[in-house]
């Protein structure tokens, strides 16, 4: 089989974005977004994916972080939608219920080509330090959207925003990691009976 590695970059007036991605990684890479908490989210979604991620974003943080943060969703998405290519052999379908502390979230994921995300996840403040808590959606609509994928995101309680935020980001990164992984018994076909899933 083919590497599976994508590479994005997107430029606006708002933002510049790089991001390359290796989806049969070990969970290593390097993220500079500028946003020091998103940062810290983007490192969770990478070690637990094992998919290897580079990306690098100049955005105009001077307004606030929801050019830089969407954009990211966009280009990541994107990447991980090319590295997947025709989707051949995947298992496509992965679902996990992530506990961290006091706080648990599901993430149920279908790799179908066809992008939708329902978001069931209310935080009890507006910030997490000087991050809006309304951006962790924003990040995940834009990934969606770009990556072709379904993806369900429900918290089932937690008190603490932060480890709300870092559940979501782990529970995506555990399911998309099982889902985009190579069924042995169908590594050769498309797990779809309409033959496509782009």
């Amino acid at each position: 089989m083919a590497e599976r590695k994508g590479e994005v970059f997107r430029k606006t007036n708002e933002t510049s974005v790089s991001v390359s991605v290796h989806i049969d990684g070990t969970g290593t890479g390097k993220v500079s977004t500028g946003v020091g908490f998103f940062d810290h989210m983007l490192d969770q979604l990478c070690r637990h994916s094992l998919i290897d991620m580079d990306i690098e974003v100049k955005g105009d943080l001077h307004i606030d972080d929801h050019h830089t943060v969407e954009d990211t969703g966009i280009a990541l998405g994107q990447a991980i939608s090319k590295a997947l290519g025709d989707r051949k052999g995947i298992t496509r379908y992965a679902s996990i219920d992530l506990a961290m502390d006091e706080t648990m979230t599901k993430a149920a994921i279908d790799v179908s080509g066809r992008p939708f995300l329902v978001w069931n996840v209310n935080f009890s403040a507006p910030k997490i330090g000087t991050f809006d808590t309304e951006l962790v959606r924003e990040f995940f609509q834009a990934f969606a959207q770009n990556a072709g994928i379904t993806l369900h995101v429900l918290n089932h309680y937690g008190a603490n925003n932060h480890h709300i935020a870092e559940t979501c980001f782990k529970a995506v990164a555990r399911a998309l990691r099982t889902a985009t992984e190579v069924d042995p018994r169908q590594a050769n076909r498309i797990p779809s009976t309409k033959g496509t899933l782009v």
